[in-house]
């Protein structure tokens, strides 16, 4: 293994970095707006630029003063906690046009070390004394936000505090970043391949915004008025909390089961999205499990919180005044466990993959004011649900190439076993075999060419819920999405027949906890599983991937109750004495390094995809989005295909297979 496995501190030896932070000033809401149009206002202006050269004391520059030439005219790198706003603050209110590459993300720094983002938090993980003055938010409503006049306030005393604060955050991120391990060559490139599809962005199609809007309102208060009406007033809204309760002392047995969610393997009765599809389709099935009123207090909650209304309006408030894209949306390292990309502001990630059929008659339906129901849909927030994908749309003349992987995850994992068992499983995907209908036929004893659909989803089933050491529980819980539900006893013949037909798999949960267990009680002594290797620094658990990034569980150590370590995704109180901890186990541990590993094929495509040039507007986990010019499609698809099927050299054995087409708009 590289001898840098856990290297920490600044160990690159070049021009000093220039170390750097922003306060400013502006009658746009970065909130609500975003960093981009933030940036790009005519009302943007700068309070107050704090920067450092290497270890230098932090200097201040005002803007009544001449602006520093050794920083206009620095050729190193710079470091900026949440790099793309002083990164945008330098392009558009500034105009000092430093190049992309020249950036780096103190903040991606420290969640690709799996730590939180947030500069006030990353102190408080770390236990360190060293902690973002809170102050620094009231500086910010006095002096950053206009006052109700619409004037800024102009007060000398609050400047110099703001002075103080602003030197503060970059000797903390400073402070920070050096005790971090450093970003690799290869996780920079990463970034700003990121950060130029988040400059790229995507079109919105405002007007369907803006239309569904109206559409959604209208039918949230008539749902709240039913809702109110058909309880006699006793769940006042969907959102009451006795909305549950309701239901479940109304329904059957057999609802009762569907209703029935294990957390920490107790029981618990939940109505929760995917127990709604359940319970509705067994009201059109069996009236008597489901009376009528309470079929449409389940509808009516299930058109509620799954109303789209406030991503419509989310994506029409993020898009550019001029050009209508929407840009910033993508996180680098947002998921602290794996270094997955988040989805943030447009929040992508988070869009139904329901689609309409027709989205031009259906967009064409809503801008003119038509009646879409039943004509689209049973409810106005299902027409919606349908439109959120095709919201976003590619210029006059161009398309999209969408294209995603089939079963990344359930490729990856057998892989990282290394083993020959894995290899077997790999030889069914390299074959274009169906390996849904090999567990079903394992399952029931069948051939694989006699299994029946319903046995097929079955299978299904089980792959998707047993590959990370999932049980009765994660069974339940992934069969409700697909309409299955099993007696608890069946559910563990299901779970135990996935895993005598993928022998690999336990032999490989195994391994990987019998590695991570042996890493912590020999501090500084490697350990591997299939192809991951653990070490422990008396600190961090940290493990390597096949691709050469690192990753860790900060701050690990043996409990009575198993392995514990502080969970970066977990927010404490302010007066918490301590950060929350999660618990590592063998399922957990197989899920972050196959979701990683299955990142790092996408980091990989997206990466090749920019170097040819392709203009790459969207990712999401599996899935890859290029805006290219009509005329271009057909080659353009073809780049697309081979750069996602072209397995990396460190992935070598690793069979993949995409699905793409060329679309109009953004869809499945």
């Amino acid at each position: 293994m590289d001898k840098d496995f856990v290297e920490f501190g600044d160990c690159r030896d070049i021009t000093p970095i220039l170390w750097v932070d922003f306060e400013t000033k502006s009658r746009c809401d970065l909130r609500s707006k975003g960093v981009y149009n933030y940036a790009q206002d005519g009302s943007t202006d700068v309070l107050c630029m704090s920067y450092a050269f290497g270890d230098d004391d932090v200097a201040t520059w005002l803007p009544d003063q001449p602006f520093p030439e050794a920083v206009r005219q620095h050729t190193g790198e710079i470091r900026a906690h949440n790099a793309a706003f002083e990164r945008l603050i330098f392009w558009y209110v500034l105009q000092v046009d430093f190049k992309l590459e020249k950036f780096y993300c103190t903040a991606s720094q420290a969640r690709a070390n799996c730590a939180p983002g947030s500069l006030e938090d990353v102190g408080r993980f770390a236990g360190a004394a060293m902690k973002k003055d809170r102050r620094g938010n009231q500086l910010i409503r006095w002096m950053s936000i206009p006052q109700a006049d619409g004037t800024f306030r102009q007060d000398e005393d609050l400047l110099a505090e703001m002075v103080t604060y602003c030197e503060q955050d970059v000797k903390a991120m400073r402070s920070v970043s050096q005790a971090l391990r450093q970003l690799s060559d290869t996780e920079l490139h990463d970034y700003h391949v990121n950060e130029r599809i988040n400059d790229r962005g995507v079109l919105v199609d405002v007007a369907l915004c803006e239309a569904a809007i109206s559409y959604a309102e209208q039918e949230l208060e008539d749902i709240e008025r039913l809702v109110k009406d058909i309880t006699h007033g006793e769940v006042p809204t969907v959102r009451s909390p006795n909305m549950r309760q309701w239901v479940q002392d109304r329904v059957g047995d057999e609802a009762l089961e569907l209703m029935v969610t294990y957390r920490n393997n107790e029981k618990k009765y939940s109505i929760d999205k995917n127990v709604r599809v359940n319970l509705l389709a067994l009201a059109e099935e069996n009236p008597d499990q489901i009376p009528s009123d309470v079929a449409d207090v389940i509808q009516c909650a299930d058109d509620l919180w799954a109303s789209s209304v406030a991503k419509f309006k989310r994506l029409m408030h993020l898009a550019d005044d001029e050009d209508k894209r929407v840009r910033g949306a993508f996180v680098f390292a947002g998921g602290s466990a794996t270094g997955r990309t988040a989805s943030y502001g447009a929040q992508v990630h988070n869009f139904t993959r329901k689609c309409a059929k027709e989205p031009e008659q259906v967009r064409h339906a809503l801008v003119r004011g038509h009646r879409v129901v039943p004509e689209y849909g049973r409810r106005v927030t299902d027409v919606l649900k349908g439109m959120l994908r095709p919201a976003l749309y590619p210029a006059k003349g161009n398309v999209f190439i969408v294209s995603d992987w089939a079963s990344i995850e359930a490729r990856v994992n057998p892989w990282l076993t290394d083993c020959d068992e894995g290899r077997a499983k790999l030889k069914l995907f390299a074959k274009g075999e169906d390996v849904y209908k090999h567990n079903a036929a394992a399952t029931y004893n069948v051939r694989v060419a006699d299994v029946d659909g319903e046995q097929r989803q079955v299978g299904k089933v089980q792959e998707l819920a047993c590959g990370f050491a999932g049980g009765v529980g994660a069974f339940a819980s992934m069969g409700k999405i697909y309409g299955i539900n099993f007696s608890e006893s069946k559910a563990k013949e299901l779970v135990n027949a996935w895993r005598v037909a993928n022998p690999w798999a336990v032999i490989y949960w195994q391994n990987l906890e019998e590695a991570y267990m042996r890493a912590l009680r020999n501090p500084g002594h490697e350990f591997s599983a299939g192809r991951v290797t653990y070490l422990f620094d008396r600190q961090h658990l940290w493990y390597i991937l096949p691709s050469g990034r690192i990753l860790c569980y900060p701050f690990a150590q043996i409990e009575s109750d198993g392995v514990t370590y502080a969970k970066a995704s977990f927010k404490p109180k302010a007066t918490d004495l301590k950060w929350p901890r999660g618990r590592l186990w063998r399922g957990l541990a197989c899920e972050n390094i196959t979701q990683a590993t299955a990142n790092d094929i996408l980091r990989y495509a997206l990466s090749e995809l920019d170097a040819l040039g392709l203009g790459v507007i969207l990712h999401v986990h599996d899935e890859i989005v290029v805006e290219c010019h009509a005329d271009e499609a057909d080659a353009v698809l073809v780049a697309v295909k081979k750069a996602m099927t072209t397995s990396p050299a460190w992935a070598a054995g690793l069979p993949l297979d995409v699905e793409a087409g060329v679309k109009q708009r953004y869809g499945k």
